[in-house]
């Protein structure tokens, strides 16, 4: 059956909010009993920023079919919720541009100019790799064009990349094997920290143990694109038939658990489609916002 792009994407946009809100509930320290047994704490459980920027992504290319950056930069002004966890350079960002600023200007300036290298731009663009499924050097272009909104810097930018191609491939009807999945992503990841991450991820692409991994990857704990985007693609690409499981690997290692949990959870939507999110996770999961067109 062919499943069209629309439908491709909303599926990863579930799979993030659904990482990403459940992921968010480990920073709560009453639930950190729940996140050592791997039980899912109770309900309903709060999307943060990852998800709510991905829902800007999903509407845009809903709309048009394309990245448009001047599109996409309103969308995330317009529906910036200062209460959802977005870091302090970002809620000035958003807030300058629905004030009538251009993004353009504001965001070459973050950050004394080198632009920001964070995980922001990676957190929300599997909806874009699913939208262009089987396509991964168009999602690379798109990712690109979605990044460049918020984050100027290469790593920034790669992070994006590296995440919308792993996607893409997700959304292929024979994903290649978890070292071949890393090295295709890897082609087209453009140099920098990012792509030594990823290139480290291949090399440990056999190892049994996410916490050898996360150790020599990172695990956001940074929130930066080179300590957050190597680790998950390596849960993606080992566990990428089977949604709980990538969901607990990811979380084990800690750090930034909801944005790595959102990425890896868009990513193996992708894959195992609306069926292999657990409903009972959806039913306790903060529904997505109706103008997100969903």
């Amino acid at each position: 059956m062919t499943i069209d792009r629309r439908t491709r994407a909303l599926t990863s946009l579930y799979g993030l909010t659904l990482g990403d809100a459940l992921g968010s509930q480990f920073f709560v320290p009453a639930n950190r009993d729940h996140w050592a047994r791997r039980q899912p704490p109770p309900g309903p459980w709060q999307w943060t920023d990852d998800a709510e920027m991905a829902c800007s992504v999903f509407a845009v290319l809903d709309r048009t079919g394309h990245i448009d950056p001047d599109l996409l930069a309103a969308s995330f002004a317009t529906h910036h919720d200062f209460d959802r966890g977005y870091g302090p350079s970002m809620n000035r960002l958003l807030r300058l541009v629905r004030q009538g600023g251009s993004w353009r200007e504001l965001v070459a300036d973050l950050f004394d100019g080198q632009g920001s290298w964070g995980n922001g731009a990676a957190m929300r663009v599997a909806p874009l790799g699913a939208w262009f499924g089987g396509e991964p050097d168009e999602a690379a272009r798109q990712a690109a064009l979605s990044a460049e909104v918020t984050h100027t810097h290469p790593d920034g930018v790669a992070g994006a990349i590296a995440v919308a191609v792993a996607a893409s491939l997700a959304a292929t009807p024979d994903p290649p094997s978890p070292k071949d999945f890393l090295d295709q992503v890897l082609r087209r990841v453009p140099p920098g920290r990012v792509h030594d991450g990823v290139r480290a991820a291949i090399r440990l692409a056999d190892e049994p143990s996410a916490a050898t991994a996360a150790h020599e990857l990172g695990n956001g704990s940074h929130t930066g694109a080179h300590d957050t985007v190597p680790f998950t693609l390596w849960v993606a690409a080992r566990h990428l038939d089977d949604y709980e499981k990538a969901f607990w690997t990811t979380a084990a290692a800690g750090g930034d658990v909801d944005t790595t949990c959102a990425i890896v959870g868009g990513i193996v939507a992708t894959r195992v489609g609306a069926d292999g999110l657990p409903p009972s996770w959806r039913d306790t999961c903060e529904p997505l916002p109706d103008w997100a067109g969903v």
